[in-house]
């Protein structure tokens, strides 16, 4: 009797199928108003849904990590060389951003006065309230004065804080504590098999939240800013390849190995533009690439707030192509204040929604850019926010996989085997 095996298309594909449906309805249905709500109303609850078991993935997997590590010192160092290695490759990525911008001057082919305006009204009060907020807000921030209140916020910085503690505290009290971690060892189980029945439904979202984008926009809106979309989808790819692939090889990590791992949580973030939709699967796929759950636990979530490095090159090789259309000469000097504004501005802007967009509304007026010019690429910002968003979840696996490694943290036989199994 023979045994036939049913062929079925793995979640990567489904996505793209999903991706190229959304295209199709978002044309089929432009300026359609009723469709584009259906649609963007499908992508929000799918969005929602992702929401919904992050926070609680977040709390239990961080808390048991911690307990298992339960050395304070051992933290320390791991916080210490996380936020060291963020900084770097933040560093790295304006530098880049503002290198392309500089060698092909994606400004000089436009003409401002020709592109369609966009309505930023909701991000200019975001942007003048970050102003008068600076580092220290984050620091002020960082630690909640009610944990309900910063989990039903989700804002994440002070949840970390709030866990890492308490995961030390279980590990402290020894025996004791085993009931707790017993519990949320069991939390982090449940919601992992929740995530995957949610990720079910993600080329649904994904064909929704697409349709409504392109249906919003049309194709015509893109043609004049389509230079500039490619030089940014360009050096994102430079970035990753290159400079994070420099990255992985100095630590005997093969990029192109970790790629592959996260291939289906790219194409997902890409789709969505959103980084939590992907937050939950990459905390799972990285402990089984053979990284330390607890260095997992720590870094995935804290590089969320301090490692946007697609961001980073999009805010830069935006500035200077703004300045570049309205003929605003930058020098050496002038580039090198904004890369430092960009870095200090972009730490202050965590969880702040459109925080890429927000972050040039607050710098640009640092090098006499007139604000205006935002609103005519305003109108592209979730098309270059698809990529940036896959720099920003390949950066942060990345960061996951290195300091396991500086820690001697990384198994590389549960590595290889967890690789061999992707390929069957």
């Amino acid at each position: 009797m023979k045994h036939y095996r049913i062929w079925r298309l793995n979640l990567g594909w489904q996505i793209l199928i999903g991706l190229v449906s959304g295209i199709i309805l978002g044309v089929i249905f432009y300026g359609n108003e009723a469709a584009t709500m259906a649609m963007q109303n499908i992508g929000t609850m799918f969005i929602s849904l992702i929401q919904m078991i992050v926070l609680p993935i977040v709390v239990s997997c961080l808390i048991v990590g911690i307990a298992n590590m339960g050395d304070i010192g051992k933290l320390g160092r791991v916080g210490g060389k996380t936020l060291i290695y963020f900084e770097v490759m933040t560093t790295m990525a304006i530098i880049l951003g503002l290198i392309v911008g500089n060698v092909f001057h994606p400004g000089d082919y436009i003409n401002v006065h020709q592109l369609h305006s966009q309505n930023i009204s909701q991000y200019i009060e975001t942007a003048k309230s970050a102003k008068h907020s600076g580092i220290w807000s984050i620091f002020m921030g960082i630690i909640p004065t009610n944990i309900f209140k910063a989990l039903s916020t989700g804002d994440m910085l002070p949840i970390i804080f709030f866990a890492v503690f308490f995961g030390l505290g279980t590990a402290a009290i020894g025996e004791k504590g085993t009931i707790i971690l017993d519990f949320f060892r069991a939390v982090s189980e449940v919601m992992f098999k929740v995530t995957n029945w949610v990720m079910k439904t993600a080329p649904i979202g994904v064909c929704a939240l697409i349709g409504a984008t392109v249906a919003q926009m049309g194709i015509k809106a893109l043609a004049p800013l389509s230079y500039f979309i490619l030089l940014a989808y360009i050096t994102m790819a430079i970035f990753i390849i290159v400079v994070m692939g420099l990255a992985a090889k100095l630590f005997k990590l093969n990029i192109w190995h970790l790629l592959h791992v996260i291939k289906d949580e790219m194409v997902l973030a890409f789709s969505t533009a959103s980084s939590e939709a992907v937050l939950p699967k990459i905390i799972d796929k990285m402990g089984q690439f053979g990284v330390n759950q607890g260095i997992v636990s720590f870094v995935v979530p804290t590089g969320y707030t301090f490692n946007l490095d697609g961001s980073a090159i999009y805010q830069s090789l935006a500035a200077l192509f703004l300045a570049q259309a309205y003929g605003i000469h930058l020098s050496i000097g002038q580039q090198i204040t904004l890369a430092v504004v960009l870095m200090i501005t972009s730490k202050g802007m965590a969880g702040v929604p459109g925080a890429s967009f927000v972050v040039l509304l607050a710098t640009v007026s640092s090098i006499g850019v007139p604000v205006q010019g935002l609103t005519f690429i305003a109108g592209i910002d979730r098309l270059v926010d698809m990529g940036r968003t896959v720099v920003n979840v390949a950066g942060n696996s990345l960061a996951a996989v290195i300091i396991g490694k500086s820690e001697k943290e990384f198994d590389e036989v549960k590595s290889q085997a967890y690789l061999a199994s992707l390929k069957k």
